[in-house]
């Protein structure tokens, strides 16, 4: 009782920021995985735990987006169905790819994608007339899951911030919107992925309800932090985002 205690006291309020964070501009594994390191859960079990518990704080933040009338449904159902297939070609990726080699190129990435946001200071701030017709829309849409989906398969963190540079850069859609519609594609890939790690017995089960709890919890007070702000908001915190992103992604390389 005293270690669950300890487990509780150590992951439950970085699951409650972690999922705060993923649902204003995405990134939040970030914080969330490390949390159930530091508990001490082993790193597959600790996988397992950490996408099993982020379909709470999705289904929450979706929800929310979805009703404030936040997210083009067919745009975000076209992108799920692609992140679905995405995650599961990435995931067999991952077995030929050196992880070294995928971290290097986004020690590249990252910065770039800050400086052009830097540079952008209109980008994603408001809808812009719609560029590519009903068929060609939804193709992108299918083809960004898919590509980020892949991507998620690869290494992870930071997937829900590029659905949302994906939505806005390429459909033209505002930063609040592309948010919505990059939390129902990436509750997509969370819950296959959950099922898949649920099923090989990997997670944590007497802490995914009270981690749970506190990822509803962030996923709420997150996405109308989000929703309140527009795309001020999100904008700023994305910048925090690959900021935490390139550090981890240097230190796991360097080490």
């Amino acid at each position: 009782m005293l270690e669950f205690l300890k487990t509780c006291l150590i992951v439950c309020p970085l699951i409650f920021l972690g999922s705060f964070v993923d649902s204003v501009a995405g990134g939040g594994g970030i914080i969330t995985l490390p949390a159930y390191l530091l508990a001490g859960l082993p790193i597959h079990t600790a996988a397992g735990t950490n996408k099993l518990v982020a379909i709470a704080g999705s289904v929450t933040a979706s929800a929310e987006y979805v009703f404030s009338g936040n997210v083009m449904v067919r745009i975000a159902l076209l992108s799920a169905l692609g992140s679905l297939a995405g995650g599961v070609i990435g995931t067999e990726l991952a077995l030929l790819i050196p992880a070294a080699t995928l971290e290097l190129i986004m020690m590249f990435v990252l910065p770039a994608v800050a400086l052009f946001l830097s540079f952008r200071k209109d980008f994603g701030m408001e809808k812009k007339a719609r560029r590519l017709s009903k068929p060609l829309e939804s193709s992108a849409a299918f083809a960004i899951g898919l590509v980020i989906g892949c991507y998620d398969g690869l290494i992870g963190p930071g997937t829900g911030t590029f659905l949302i540079l994906c939505f806005s850069g390429i459909l033209g859609l505002d930063l609040l919107v592309s948010g919505g519609c990059a939390k129902v594609s990436n509750l997509a890939s969370n819950l296959a992925s959950g099922i898949v790690f649920l099923l090989n017995g990997k997670a944590m089960y007497s802490i995914l309800l009270p981690a749970a709890l506190f990822s509803i919890a962030g996923g709420y007070f997150g996405s109308r932090f989000a929703i309140k702000g527009g795309s001020k908001r999100i904008r700023k915190v994305m910048f925090l985002v690959l900021a935490l992103l390139f550090v981890k992604i240097v230190y796991d390389y360097l080490t």
